[in-house]
């Protein structure tokens, strides 16, 4: 049995996240004492709201706000307790199971939800896995500080301590039958919330619909992704047709004609010079929503610090919608605190803290905070001892938002990790003490991994700052990526480890977009809280 969290280590962690939003205010007051300067892509007018600048394509910076909980900055409700649980005196596992399946049983109220069940202060043992798999359910402890609740995988076996997902075999991206219809433009550009298409009487206001931007050879060979260097220690995956489709999940808000509107912009430009997009209807039945975990600490057993046999995954989503997790602290586990699966949409993580992971310093462990699928916002967060603390990964991410959070003595970069990520923000974070030079990403992983090639596109640093260490972003072929306002004590736009030093002290950013390198922070001083602000009027 590990030891309880002590006072000390639970109040180091609120004394990091309380540093980190002090130290937000003084660069703020720094700002504020001289002239703050302005990107050339959006900056506040003359009213406070923002203004922007489009390419000669008509590109521009997309509205990030939509991230998070039913993509609104809101932050979720507090779902009153229909069943309460106090610590066993064993394996809790069961006991806590049969609740949760008692809760998928009953009928959700008016605002979707089943209920809470409440778990009382003291330790619960979980030897293996907590399952939800039904819409409108929360588990809530007493808190994630002293005198809380804790929640602990026990003994051995990697394992995500709570699982939220439907039950059965899920198919991806599940396509409804005869609804697919060709995108009628030559170009449609990044940042776009509308689209002419050939066939909208195939589609109804408030329908979930699928932009799929197709991976052709043709463009696949223009990034160069068909002749990734071959690897010493690793078999090579060259990028294949149909491998690395892009597919926006979006909500149709209204129909003019053949322009179909959606609620979220899109992250990548469609260009029919490349690939010949479409839109299909989504079948949202296969997916579960308004799941909510809050006020635990999750603490995983271990052998030893490089142990792997043991928890790995605080909270894992998948086919999910709408969900979050708040006020957890997590402790020990080898691979995350929060994971989020290629088909979940619209996740919110509040003020989450991951601390002393035990794994091996090696690949594919220590994402801290792990978003795949698209739109997910994480807030107010630290992560400590991690690799990639705050990342997303492969072509099915996309429109997920890093804001106000804090790395601190990580050993890798928080980065798109690998196969074309796009639309992600990096909003005023920042990395402490790191046990690595470079510690943002947004380049060519070339052969890396398997083959991870470009990694990101379209994706934007905003006032990130890393005095110690490094940062790389890189302008993919027929794209681009964006450092604005950031702070490193390295910067490259030309990261080739083994070929080049990569991380330079002046800046040559290569035709990646870089401003305002070591002059920041820019304003506003959160890109996602200022387009929040503007879109709800606030």
């Amino acid at each position: 049995m590990i030891p309880k969290p002590s006072f000390r280590h639970l109040l180091t962690a609120a004394m990091l996240l309380l540093a980190a939003g002090t130290a937000l205010v003084l660069w703020r007051n720094e700002a504020d004492a001289r002239q703050a300067p302005h990107s050339t892509l959006v900056w506040p007018g003359p009213d406070g709201r923002l203004q922007y600048s489009a390419d000669e394509r008509g590109n521009l910076i997309p509205d990030f706000s939509y991230a998070g909980y039913f993509a609104d900055g809101r932050q979720p409700p507090a779902v009153p307790a229909v069943m309460e649980l106090q610590p066993g005196s064993g394996d809790d596992t069961r006991r806590i199971q049969r609740s949760l399946d008692a809760l998928a049983q009953r009928k959700p109220g008016s605002d979707g939800f089943r209920g809470c069940l409440q778990l009382g202060p003291g330790e619960f043992r979980i030897d293996g896995t907590l399952r939800i798999s039904a819409s409108g359910i929360v588990v809530r402890g007493s808190g994630q500080g002293p005198g809380g609740t804790i929640l602990r995988a026990a003994g051995k076996g990697q394992r995500s301590l709570i699982l939220a997902r439907p039950d059965g075999k899920l198919p991806a991206y599940p396509e409804i039958a005869r609804t697919r219809s060709a995108v009628a433009q030559d170009f449609v550009p990044l940042g776009a919330r509308s689209l002419r298409v050939q066939d909208a009487s195939l589609y109804q206001v408030g329908q979930l619909v699928v932009v799929q931007r197709p991976s052709t050879d043709k463009w696949i060979s223009e990034l160069g992704m068909d002749r990734i260097p071959e690897s010493r220690t690793e078999k090579i995956t060259q990028w294949t047709a149909g491998s690395r489709d892009l597919r926006y999940l979006r909500r149709v808000s209204a129909i003019n004609g053949n322009t179909i509107s959606f609620n979220v912009p899109l992250f990548h430009d469609l260009d029919r010079d490349w690939a010949d997009s479409f839109v299909y209807r989504y079948d949202e039945s296969v997916l579960i929503d308004n799941i909510g975990v809050e006020d635990l600490q999750l603490v995983s057993d271990y052998a030893s610090e490089t142990d792997e046999d043991h928890g790995w995954t605080g909270v894992e989503f998948d086919y999910c919608r709408n969900i979050w997790v708040r006020n957890v602290t997590s402790r020990h586990f080898g691979f995350a605190l929060v994971s989020f699966g290629h088909e979940s949409y619209h996740g919110s993580v509040f003020n989450c803290s991951s601390l002393s992971p035990k794994s091996q310093v090696v690949g594919g462990r220590r994402y801290s905070f792990n978003c795949g699928g698209q739109n997910h916002l994480v807030k107010g967060c630290l992560a400590e001892g991690g690799r990639h603390d705050f990342a997303v990964a492969t072509n099915r991410s996309a429109g997920t938002v890093f804001t106000g959070c804090q790395s601190r003595g990580t050993h890798s970069s928080s980065e798109p990790h690998h196969r074309y990520s796009t639309g992600t923000l990096y909003d005023n974070i920042t990395f402490e003490k790191p046990d690595t030079q470079l510690v943002l990403g947004l380049w060519n992983r070339s052969n890396y991994g398997t083959g991870h090639g470009w990694s990101a596109a379209y994706c934007v640093l905003w006032n990130c700052r890393a005095p110690g260490a490094g940062i790389a972003c890189e302008k993919p072929p027929l794209a681009q990526n964006y450092a604005i306002g950031c702070e490193s004590k390295w910067m490259s736009g030309n990261m080739r480890w083994g070929e080049d030093p990569g991380l330079k002290k002046r800046l040559k950013p290569n035709g990646a977009h870089w401003e305002h390198w070591n002059n920041g922070p820019v304003e506003p001083l959160s890109l996602y809280e200022a387009q929040l602000a503007d879109r709800l009027g606030r």
